[in-house]
């Protein structure tokens, strides 16, 4: 098969309906709506950093496999942290920026990046896409190619291509077949099982009532809410506003239906805080929290507690509750890897990327051990 590579600076040069038909749409994040819906709110723009770079793939007219790319002039929103090697590059006397990026924009959630219609195998058209950015890359003297957060096996191929692979780790809920919130509390050893209900009880205990809402359930006003609580935790938390618009929230977000979950918190009947989720047919995503005051343990029952209750309820299988986080080993959130591959121009730079990979995986293992000795489960046996 014979497929020609095209870039696109706008998913608006493209009808929703023809990428749709391609990318998936279990995972949200990879249609349309959301990816142009980043783009059309001036989240993903050049002058954000974020110029889209889309790649299509096309075989005569038909189009055969997407990828969501962009040209990024910095490291921010990434969670995949390279400034290190930025400033290797200067010091080299060479610009890091800008470079090619695969990845969801602001959402370290692992899943689908290369996309191939019914009938195309997706490891066979790999060797055809790096083989395009390496093209473009050298053409448009850009400096390297990351992908973030795939799968494993496409991380494992794209290593075997020949690109460098990082491991890192996070922290996932998995839904071993409970019957509700108590089910899953009866596998915690005693003292941690008595330390998570009194949590739950804490948020109770200062008057504050939990509303999981899911689609055309959340209002305008919910929004309204959410996108104020966003900012204010934003700019407490990094002293500036947020990555995200006030349109992406009154318009992107509700665009994916009932893919998106909203948990507000209310007191004496006024919402103080809101979390923000998206999903999938087996997983929960948690991505977005904002409050206007500070509440005894209400981050841990909006943003875990809720969502696993949520997943029990669906009958989804996993619980993806955003980057880092050691405080949830304790509520029952084991430590998983996730991938990151990365394509550099320079011989010499690329060697020395591989020599901090290999080191990193070695470092990366280690932790992840040490992490699940400290899951609050029962003793087997």
């Amino acid at each position: 098969m014979t497929l020609t590579a095209e870039f696109l600076s706008s998913l608006g040069d493209i009808r929703r309906e023809e990428w749709n038909r391609v990318a998936s749409q279990d995972y949200p994040f990879l249609r349309h709506e959301f990816l142009y819906g980043l783009e059309k709110t001036d989240c993903t723009t050049a002058e954000t950093g974020w110029q889209p770079c889309h790649l299509l793939l096309r075989q005569g007219d038909d189009l055969q496999a997407v990828m969501p790319l962009y040209l990024k002039s910095h490291s921010y929103g990434e969670y995949v942290f390279d400034w290190s090697w930025a400033d290797a590059w200067r010091r080299s006397g060479l610009e890091y920026y800008p470079k090619l990026l695969s990845a969801i924009p602001f959402t370290p959630a692992t899943g689908p990046r290369l996309c191939v219609r019914d009938g195309v195998d997706a490891a066979q058209t790999w060797p055809l896409v790096t083989d395009a950015l390496a093209q473009f890359a050298a053409k448009q003297d850009i400096s390297s190619w990351h992908l973030l957060f795939p799968e494993e096996a496409v991380s494992e191929q794209l290593l075997e291509l020949g690109t460098h692979r990082r491991t890192a780790t996070q922290f996932h809920w998995f839904n071993d077949g409970y019957s509700d919130f108590d089910d899953f509390l009866s596998t915690f050893a005693s003292r941690k099982r008595k330390n998570l209900r009194r949590e739950r009880a804490r948020v109770a205990e200062q008057g504050l009532e939990l509303q999981t809402l899911a689609g055309s359930d959340i209002s305008e006003g919910d929004w309204l809410q959410f996108y104020r609580f966003y900012q204010m935790t934003y700019a407490k938390r990094s002293g500036h506003a947020g990555y995200l618009t006030r349109d992406f929230f009154l318009e992107t977000a509700p665009s994916l239906g009932d893919q998106v979950v909203m948990v507000i918190a209310r007191l004496s009947g006024d919402a103080v805080a809101a979390a923000l989720y998206f999903r999938s047919d087996d997983t929960l995503y948690g991505r977005y929290w904002g409050c206007e005051r500070e509440f005894d343990c209400l981050h841990f029952e909006a943003c875990y507690y809720r969502g696993i209750e949520y997943c029990i309820e669906q009958g989804l299988s996993r619980f993806d509750p955003g980057a880092q986080g050691e405080h949830k080993i304790q509520r029952g959130f084991r430590p998983v890897s996730t991938w990151s591959n990365h394509w550099i121009a320079d011989s010499r730079l690329s060697a020395a990327v591989g020599d901090f990979t290999r080191q990193e995986e070695v470092h990366s293992r280690e932790y992840q051990r040490q992490a699940a000795e400290l899951l609050p489960f029962k003793a087997p046996g």
